[in-house]
């Protein structure tokens, strides 16, 4: 059974004579532990894609089954759990909160789980150690580099241990030498069983990931292995 399987996805805006199809009819299979690229140019429908993957979006039509579950038959409070227990995000943009500390922005989603404070403290000493970012716990982001903001988002997605993993062009706002070290803490990550979804429109990125699926128009027009 595939871990996230897409039917006849179609996401349109604007329907009628002017109307734009971010997603046309895509159909995809992604199983359990593997490490996707998801390839396109700006406004190919790449990050839609990931939105709807991510219950961040919802579809015009078609069916998503995310681990067996089609999640449009789904409440919205089933549908935060999922994305809160079973999914960690990573964004271009790093999306940490200014006033919290390095440690505070990791353990935010810990809290929302519920977890005691003893329980956020060991799972984000846990994660920030992963990413080699111990040393700049009490750091507030103003005080980080880009690249090191972008450790404290990859620890943040990864502290509550969420088996699967998007990310939306992690490496797009970091010179090469950071994003190599980025793209180096994912793969561990992969190896280490998390499926990870990866969006780029950098080929150099995606040829060092297995399987690539190259989107366009709203249609995915290849999907290959590199090795």
């Amino acid at each position: 059974m595939s871990l996230i399987e897409l039917r006849e996805i179609y996401k349109i805006y604007n329907p009628g004579e002017n109307e734009v199809r971010a997603l046309d009819n895509v159909n995809l299979d992604i199983n359990h532990g593997e490490f996707v690229a998801i390839i396109g140019q700006s406004g190919s429908g790449k990050s839609t894609m990931m939105n709807i993957m991510g219950l961040l979006d919802v579809p015009t039509s078609g069916t998503y089954k995310l681990d067996g579950k089609y999640v449009d038959e789904l409440d919205d409070d089933a549908l935060s759990e999922i994305r809160n227990k079973e999914i960690g995000f990573i964004f271009q943009g790093f999306n940490l909160i200014t006033t919290l500390t390095a440690r505070e922005n990791v353990e935010l989603p810990l809290v929302y789980r519920g977890m005691s404070l003893e329980e956020r403290r060991e799972l984000s000493a846990a994660a920030l150690r992963q990413v080699g970012m111990s040393n700049r716990e009490k750091h507030l982001p103003s005080q980080l580099s880009g690249g090191q903001q972008q450790r404290i988002a990859i620890a943040r997605a990864i502290a509550a241990a969420p088996p699967i993993i998007l990310a939306d062009e992690p490496t797009g706002n970091l010179d090469s030498k950071t994003g190599d070290e980025v793209m180096r803490i994912l793969h561990e990550l992969n190896s280490e069983g998390r499926t990870i979804v990866l969006i780029t429109h950098d080929n150099d990125i995606a040829s060092g990931i297995k399987r690539n699926i190259r989107i366009h128009d709203g249609r995915i027009v290849d999907d290959y292995f590199n090795f």
